[in-house]
């Protein structure tokens, strides 16, 4: 059954309150999501289209530019009741500069708002409309409204908390490759302090932070930017709930990219997935000590990937006796060499940094992986918005004995980051909300509009067989794939073939077939270790792209969702035990 709903405000914006009929005039199928939730959510964007987005100044934490406008647009906390407690989301947007970048003489024509999330779950893309500068978006911010948003839970969007910021950040810590049974019983009574917390400092909205919100919630975005069908591209997690928003508004889409895809099958929605996932960190570290081998002469670090790993494990020993600096032990050094795993162009930062601390100089490493107590607090609700919607997205093992076969099974074979994936999604076995059923992503044919998915192949935050699967699931979509390649989040990177495909499809509509390939970027060139700089700040010769991880402060925000797609957030951290 289709119900619609026309208004009228600028323009005429039609509006399925239940179901999206598919094209072609095939019987429509039930809704999914529920019927209370979709109604709900007509309601939002019903309201939303009528008021639209107020734009204006930005926050001072925003650089200074006239041309970032910030705004809000109000959503229910729970869908099912539209009329109840309401939320706001920040906003922010660039215009199009109708520009063309290589004739500043003529025009292009504007194509509406492009919204963009890096993933997380936990990240924001307030900082996205920044890209519009640089030469890979050029193409793009010409011809669309560059829109970013801080989703529900995140920073001044409604914020969640589960643990003290000071707590959350705390170091040094430990980090054991294979954990004794009595640290094993440490981490789980933290897991299960962990999830009081977030009932306890979040109150009882906390079971509405989930992707099936998040989606609705982009649905409300779209209405309130005037837009009657959206353009959007979201990384890493960003691609679970706009295959989300696919499945429940096909007919409000126009364009949409997936870039590095989540596996949205339901069997894999969470648990598995980060099983998945740290089988693939093992394959990328081995990546990265074969790159730091090749590059012996620069870093001293070992002519072979296993003297690379004698190497590193020589430090995690020295750090685990003496922390560096008093704060960075095995466990921070093990969160900055993960990042690594998502990144190559932090390779050489990364190996110079190890490469100086084994000489005698601990200064890069501090600088790199010490926790930065100014960013506590947004690094605390990144990570309280990671669990709550993991842990309400759907059901997870809730017998220790469970986890603990699967991840020592794992460990055996993939020790890099094993452990600490589990330790920090730990707290869903003890969830103390309601955990929903997943979604079954999936289109049928000429239901969808045509959509975009990149992913590189040695991808390990988010597996290529993710990618895969859910070109399967979405009918008409097309893949385009880095070939010998692990970045996670390729788009509007370094690859200017994969590019081409993303330009031509926002800006043009047109896509290859079905499934297209593209060479590897170029290997990141490799650089000598240098001195600590005055100040304790550490000479790049490199130059690096970005602030990393946890390395500069509100910069890392800046820089994530600012410079390009592939620093999505979705990195690791490790949640410190009280």
């Amino acid at each position: 059954m289709r119900a619609a709903v026309r208004y009228g405000t600028a323009g005429s914006m039609l509006l399925t309150a239940l179901v999206a009929a598919p094209a072609g005039g095939t019987p429509a199928r039930p809704a999914p999501g529920g019927t209370a939730e979709m109604h709900g959510t007509a309601v939002a964007v019903q309201r939303a289209a009528v008021k639209g987005i107020q734009f204006g100044k930005c926050s001072k934490e925003l650089p200074a530019s006239g041309k970032v406008q910030c705004g809000t647009v109000t959503v229910p906390l729970d869908y099912a009741h539209p009329e109840g407690k309401q939320i706001k989301l920040t906003v922010s947007r660039v215009k199009a500069t109708g520009k063309d970048a290589k004739n500043s003489k003529r025009k292009v024509p504007r194509q509406g708002a492009f919204v963009y999330n890096p993933g997380g779950p936990g990240a924001s893309s307030v900082y996205f409309p920044l890209v519009g500068v640089l030469p890979e978006w050029q193409r793009v911010a010409a011809a669309y409204d560059l829109v970013g948003y801080a989703p529900r839970g995140v920073d001044r969007s409604a914020p969640l908390s589960c643990q003290d910021p000071k707590q959350f950040v705390k170091a040094p810590s430990q980090s054991p490759t294979y954990p004794s049974e009595s640290y094993k019983k440490e981490r789980v009574a933290e897991a299960r302090a962990y999830a009081r917390g977030c009932a306890e400092r979040s109150g009882s909205g906390l079971r509405h932070y989930t992707s099936l919100n998040n989606a609705r919630d982009l649905d409300v975005l779209r209405a309130a930017l005037g837009e009657p069908k959206l353009t959007f591209m979201g990384a890493s997690y960003g691609t679970y709930f706009g295959a989300l928003y696919a499945t429940l508004f096909p007919t409000h889409v126009r364009r949409m990219v997936f870039d590095s895809a989540v596996n949205p099958d339901p069997g894999q929605i969470w648990y598995r997935n980060n099983l998945d996932q740290s089988a693939a960190f093992e394959r990328r570290w081995a990546d990265f000590r074969a790159w730091v081998a090749k590059h012996d002469g620069v870093y001293g670090l070992g002519g072979t990937p296993e003297e690379v790993q004698i190497s590193y494990e020589k430090a995690r020993a020295q750090l685990a006796a003496s922390p560096a600096g008093g704060t960075v032990g095995p466990g921070q050094l093990q969160g900055a060499f993960l990042d690594a795993g998502y990144y190559d162009d932090m390779w050489p930062r990364r190996a110079q940094a190890l490469s100086a601390y084994l000489k005698g100089d601990p200064k890069p490493l501090i600088e790199q992986a010490g926790p930065h107590p100014k960013t506590a607090v947004s690094q605390e609700n990144g990570n309280a918005v990671y669990t709550a919607v993991e842990c309400n997205d759907a059901p997870w093992p809730t017998d220790w004995r469970t986890w603990d076969r699967d991840n020592t099974r794992l460990a055996r074979e993939a020790p890099f980051e094993t452990w600490d994936n589990a330790w920090m999604n730990l707290p869903c076995a003890y969830w103390p909300v309601p955990q929903q059923k997943p979604l079954d992503v999936r289109t049928l044919p000429g239901e969808l509009p045509p959509t975009l998915i990149l992913a590189a192949e040695r991808d390990a935050a988010t597996p290529y067989e993710g990618a895969v699967e859910l070109q399967r699931r979405l009918s008409g979509s097309v893949l385009v794939t880095e070939n010998g390649a692990g970045t996670h989040g390729i788009g509007g990177g370094p690859n200017k073939c994969v590019n081409g495909y993303l330009d031509a499809y926002l800006v043009e509509g047109r896509l290859p077939e079905r499934r297209a390939a593209c060479a590897p970027h170029a290997e990141p060139k490799p650089a000598a270790p240098k001195s600590a700089a005055p100040g304790g700040r550490s000479k790049n010769a490199e130059g690096a792209k970005g602030a990393e991880g946890a390395e500069g402060a509100k910069a890392s925000e800046n820089a994530e969702d600012s410079k390009t797609s592939r620093h999505s957030a979705d990195s690791k951290t490790t949640r410190q035990a009280p």
